[in-house]
This record gives C-alpha cells, structure tokens and sequence, in this order.
C-alpha cells in the first residue's frame, strides 16, 4: 500500500508565527512515516514558502499532495485565506473548510451567529478603528463595569488581549488591540471557571470531556501565561463539575461548531458560572498542538492519543474531499 502524501505547513505570516512552528514540531514528531510521506512547507515571517524552514531555495508551487495539514495560527492561515487556496488548488486539507474558519476567526461574527442560534456569549461591544477618537467610555463602563476585556477581532493565542480595571487601562488597551485589527472587542469580565472542550468529526462531531484552566500569577490566560511561563496556569482534565453541567458544556460546544459551519477540528472555550449558567467565549478553527496545548490534551484524555488524533483529522480531510468532490460544478 503506497504512502499518504502528506504536507504539514506552518509558520506564516502571523503573530503566532512561533506558537505554529512549537504546534508543528509536535505534529511531524507524531506522523507516521509508515503511513505517511511527509512534506514540510515553511511559511516565513514574510509570507515566502519554503521546503522547510532550513531551506535556501523558496517554494514557487504547490505539489501534488494527498493531503495538507495547516499548521497555522492567526492571521493568512487560520482565517479562512489558507483554507481558499486549498480549495482552488484541489487538495484535501484538515480543519475547517473557507467559512467555518472565517466565521471562527472573526470573534465578531462568531458571537453573532452564536446569539442568533440563541447561545449565550459574553456582553459587549465592537468597536471601529476609525471611530478612535469617539470611543463612548463613560457609556462602556455604565454598561458593563470594570474590569473590561479588549480583544483584536481576528486574533488567537491572547495576542492584544488586555484585562483593563480603570479608564486609563481601557484606553491603552484599545490602542494596543487596534495594532493588530481594524475591529475589536470590548467585553464584560465574566465571572466563572474557564472551560475547554475539544470536537472532532465531520457531519457528526464528538466533544471531548471538558477541561478547566485557571491561570497562576496573571490576571488572566494570556499570551505570557501560556507560552512563556511555564507555571503561568494550571489545568484540570476532566473539569470537577456536575455532569449534567459537563454534558451542557459538551452540547453547547458542539453546536457552537455546527453554527460556525465547521468541520475536522477545534476548541471551544466557555465559562461556567457559580449558578451553572454556560457562556460561550470563543472558537478556535486550528487550536494549539504543542506538548502543552489543550486539544490534544482533551483527546488524550478522552480516550484518543496524539498519533491516533492526528490520523483521524488527516482521514477526515480525506473523507470531507472525496464527499466534496462529488458535487457537480457544471451544469
């Protein structure tokens, strides 16, 4: 039986250029090279394509690969523009497809899809770029109260998220969010247990048992907290709640997945009250796969190890193109 040709890219143009190379070590570590035929693609800071991240010469074409795994983080590979020109190159690829990864990047449309199919998501407001200079403070803080979460609308991994607790923090935090999007969010804290929980499938996804994450020594589970300290947080798999309340988190993510029109993979991070009220944050389209990552985390324990997960995603690419392929696309 001939090898799957495989092509695991990663890197990219992206503020989690490094957080993707840590996520693709893991991933190659873990292929098998009985299975598979592995092609390293290295996407530098820059945006030019390498045959890996050694490499002199720079990629100036896509090989014919059975499969593509998008290692990729952020901005130009988890936004839904790597996931389009997959699809006009003709080659199957893991994770969710054009929509499913725009509509889970933008945190601004996720949480206006998920308010239409009546999941409840974190207060809050967007806010324009160009409207910089009218931003209603006095309004935010009626509203909502401090302390307030700004976030970048297309933006992972915590980058230019910031817990403001006065007027003057508030005000520093949406400069530094507006360096890395044109809209962002301004968010009511939620006072609960932060809860993740990973799906996995096609048409039928499966959720893995929750976990909780309490972040040690920072304010909350930022970019600092996650990959450079390495006792910033600590985690709990599976989360000590009522299992009624872990089958609603199970549920909930499931359905945030579907309504974001996803498919193969991804994270979907929740709070849970202290009256057991589930209030979903957000959803990442290519969650983290280092040795500290959560999904893989999840899965592990959940009865799926690293290897095997990556099998399954590769196979469920395989399966969402040959189902794809069949549509006709003339008359």
């Amino acid at each position: 039986m001939s090898k799957i040709k495989l092509a695991i890219i990663y890197g990219g143009k992206s503020s989690e250029h490094e957080v993707s190379k840590m996520s693709a070590r893991n991933v190659i570590g873990a292929v098998s090279t009985e299975k598979y035929e592995v092609t390293e693609i290295y996407i530098s800071e820059i945006g030019k394509w390498f045959v890996s991240e050694k490499a002199i010469e720079p990629l100036t074409f896509l090989e014919n690969f059975d499969v593509v795994f998008p290692v990729l983080h952020g901005q130009y590979g988890e936004d839904g523009t790597m996931q389009g020109l997959l699809k006009l190159a003709g080659v199957a690829f893991v994770g969710p497809s054009v929509l499913g990864s725009a509509a889970g990047m933008d945190k601004d449309m996720m949480k206006r899809l998920c308010h239409e199919a009546g999941i409840t998501v974190a207060p809050g407001v967007v806010l324009h770029k160009k409207n910089r200079k009218e931003i209603p403070f006095e309004k935010l803080e009626q509203d909502f109260g401090y302390p307030l979460f700004v976030k970048p609308a297309n933006m992972g991994s915590s980058v230019g998220v910031h817990k403001a607790k006065s007027r003057e923090e508030l005000s520093a935090a949406i400069d530094d969010a507006f360096l890395y999007d044109i809209k962002i969010l301004v968010e009511q804290a939620i006072n609960g247990q932060e809860v993740e929980t990973a799906i996995l499938g096609n048409e039928n996804p499966q959720a893995s048992l929750p976990g909780i994450v309490r972040p040690k020594g920072h304010s909350f589970y930022s970019y600092e907290s996650k990959y450079l300290d390495d006792t910033g947080y600590e985690i709990e798999i599976p989360a000590k709640l009522p299992q009624t309340t872990l089958d609603r988190v199970r549920e909930t993510a499931v359905k945030v997945f579907q309504v974001c029109g996803c498919e193969g993979l991804s994270r979907v991070d929740s709070f849970v009250t202290a009256t057991g009220d589930i209030i979903v944050n957000e959803i990442n389209t290519i969650p983290g796969f280092t040795n500290i990552s959560m999904y893989p985390k999840l899965w592990e324990a959940s009865g799926v190890s690293y290897n095997d997960l990556i099998d399954q995603l590769i196979h469920l690419a395989i399966e969402r193109y040959k189902r794809d392929s069949a549509l006709k696309t003339t008359r």
